[in-house]
This record gives C-alpha cells, structure tokens and sequence, in this order.
C-alpha cells in the first residue's frame, strides 16, 4: 500500500559505537530519542554496492562483482529553528567525531497500529545555514554520513 511521506518524524538519538556487525533493532533501544523539528526534506538512506569489474580478454565481457556496501550521505534540509531542541543536537554532533543513533517514523500506522520505522548510524557530517533567495524560509542544512545498514520495522496491526 502507498502512503504519502507528509507526517515522518526525524529523531537523532545518542552517541552509539559501530557494532562491527550490521546493527539491529535491539542497538537503538534508548528512550533518548530527540525529534527534529521543521523537516522539509528527508533526503535518502540505504545501501548500495560499490562495482568490481573485471575485463576478461578471452570472453569479451566486463564481469560485474559487487563490493562493499555504502549507506551514502542523507541530506536533511530543515527550516531553520534555534529553538528546536532535535536541531540543536544536529549542531552539537557535527562538532563531534561521533557516530550517533537517527530514527525515522513514518505515517503508515493502521488503525489501532504502529507505524513502519527506519533506524541507523551516522556521523553529523555538516550542519549549515542556508539563505536561499528571496521569500524563503532560512535553512538548516545537515548531511549525515551513514555508517551502517537501515534497520527497517514494518508497521503492524493493532492487538485488538
């Protein structure tokens, strides 16, 4: 089923350290979770293999390998708040070498039920002031750079 992406919510959460490993929902069980107001744009998030080839002479073909993964950068571009305590901590993280807990909350739950949920980690790799032109909003424009697998929980039924 379709649902429109007006309605996610953005949380950053605490420092977590790389598990070594892909990490599970169970890494991001933290009451911690701050949201991030004024969200215009959720960028991406998800993996993509980097691309090995190999040029065999005799068969006349490039072989297609895939390598590691990488989870890219998510641009976040939000209306800038100082006010906001989620943005603030989007501020405070890019000063850091830390990698940090995000979550996103979608608006899919059904009646009665939970909604889907995307967890990862990421280091805050940028958090700038963007003016744009005229009538505009001013921006807070944050780059993540993420650092593992996006976790993904399915929206669920109610139990009634």
């Amino acid at each position: 089923m379709l649902f429109a992406s007006n309605g996610t919510k953005f949380y950053i959460g605490r420092v977590i350290a790389d598990p070594g490993r892909d990490v599970l929902a169970g890494d991001f069980d933290d009451p911690e979770w701050v949201k991030v107001g004024e969200t215009e744009n959720l960028g991406t998030v998800g993996d993509t293999a980097a691309e090995i080839t190999f040029d065999g002479i005799d068969a006349n073909r490039t072989k297609r390998l895939k390598g590691t993964r990488n989870a890219g950068t998510m641009e976040v571009i939000c209306g800038l708040d100082y006010s906001d305590a989620g943005q603030l901590a989007c501020l405070a993280a890019e000063k850091t070498l830390h990698d940090y807990a995000f979550r996103l909350v979608f608006n899919d739950a059904p009646v009665g039920g939970t909604p889907s949920e995307r967890m990862f980690i990421a280091k805050v790799a940028s958090a700038v002031e963007a003016t744009d032109a005229a009538n505009n909003v001013l921006k807070l424009n944050i780059s993540l750079w993420v650092n593992s697998n996006s976790v993904k929980i399915n929206a669920a039924p109610g139990g009634g």
